[in-house]
């Protein structure tokens, strides 16, 4: 895990340096490119804003990366297994093949072998490794013509009901149950930390994920359920907002986010979800500073509930939030993720006066943070 490695200033160093002891002990992720690399790549080197590390390959897939064609972060696994070999350049052979458990029994290998491989070195399998290849780009032609045909021939499936499925095991439903116009509408949102799913309607954001995140599938089908019309899939001046909000979030130019939002929710809920978009960006608070806050200083309990429940990551800033003892707690996002945007942060307050710095009681930021036991499922 990434918040198991040096801080990123001290990685990026390592990237400039093509320093080979990190070499297969943690990779880069390119924004501006959308491949992930070695950081002993001989490619030109980003900068560091648009850099982010992790420290498996699994990881690097999953944030929405694929593999550099210059330094091929694949090649040490495939060197040690000559299935993995195999299987890779065929991937690359044919990047838009949808592949099936038939396909790998008719050429003659094992399962479960194939299985246990590419779960121990990647973290995913290999029909999950060439699906993820495949999906981000259907998404994106559905955004920009609203035809599954043209979609799902972009994603390489040549069977609609695979794309179907691929397609909802990401976001809970059918690509055609996102066409039919409504409301609110989703498009795909890429960031230095990955890609996010951002629902809109005509004058609010409703919805803004990581498209890892477990409960995304359940948060969506509950808007589905509650939006009269449903979820159509497009963008809308509110989608362009929090687009251009997050590129200055993350080049260090806008500490706090103005794209209006609507959280539906209890009293108790908006009244936590409020209290967190007051924290500055740069500072933490703990369950209990944040209870307190609220005049409810026996609600620690609710308040981490309340949190868990946000589905507007960073805009409603609940990765502030962390134990008493100053560990990182959990995350729906990703513990690592969460590290990065406390380290992301820490350059606005760096850029605060004097006079506006954190004050005591309220928990600084440090790159030694430490992964809590908790098993909270703040978002």
């Amino acid at each position: 895990m990434l918040f198991d490695l040096p801080d990123h200033d001290t990685l990026y160093q390592a990237l400039l340096a093509r320093d080979a002891r990190y070499d297969g002990q943690a990779y880069v992720c390119v924004a501006s490119t959308g491949v992930f690399c070695r950081l002993t790549c001989p490619a030109r080197k980003p900068l560091p804003e648009n850099c982010s590390f992790h420290a498996t390959i699994g990881a690097c897939i999953e944030a929405g990366f694929r593999p550099c064609k210059r330094c091929h972060p694949l090649q040490a696994a495939a060197n040690a297994d000559p299935t993995i070999a195999a299987l890779l350049r065929l991937l690359d052979d044919d990047p838009q093949r949808r592949w099936s458990e038939r396909d790998l029994e008719r050429m003659g290998y094992d399962l479960s072998t194939v299985r246990r491989s590419f779960k121990r070195h990647f973290a995913m399998t290999f029909l999950d490794m060439a699906r993820q290849r495949r999906l981000r780009e259907g998404f994106e032609t559905l955004v920009d013509t609203g035809r599954v045909i043209a979609a799902q021939q972009d994603a390489g499936f040549d069977s609609p009901s695979a794309f179907r499925a691929a397609f909802a095991r990401i976001l809970g439903c059918a690509p055609a149950d996102l066409t039919q116009g409504g409301l609110l509408v989703a498009d795909w949102i890429a960031t230095p930390l990955g890609d996010m799913v951002a629902v809109c309607s005509q004058t609010h954001l409703h919805l803004l994920e990581f498209i890892e995140r477990k409960a995304l599938p359940t948060e969506l089908q509950k808007l589905r359920e509650t939006t009269p019309g449903g979820i159509g899939i497009g963008r809308n001046r509110i989608t362009e907002q929090a687009r251009a909000e997050l590129q200055a979030f993350f080049d260090g130019r806008l500490p706090r986010f103005e794209t209006p939002i609507h959280q539906p929710g209890s009293a108790f809920s908006r009244e936590v979800w409020a209290e967190l978009r007051r924290i500055p960006a740069g500072e933490t608070r703990s369950y209990a500073q944040l209870a307190e806050a609220i005049g409810r200083p026996s609600a620690t309990r609710a308040v981490a509930r309340a949190n868990g429940a946000n589905q507007i990551a960073l805009m409603v800033p609940c990765h502030r939030v962390i134990g008493a003892d100053g560990s990182l707690t959990g995350y729906g996002g990703g513990l690592w993720r969460k590290q990065r945007l406390l380290e992301i942060e820490a350059q606005y307050r760096a850029a605060r006066p004097v006079g506006n710095r954190p004050q005591a009681g309220i928990l600084p930021i440090s790159s030694e943070m430490r992964t809590g036991s908790s098993g909270s499922s703040t978002p």
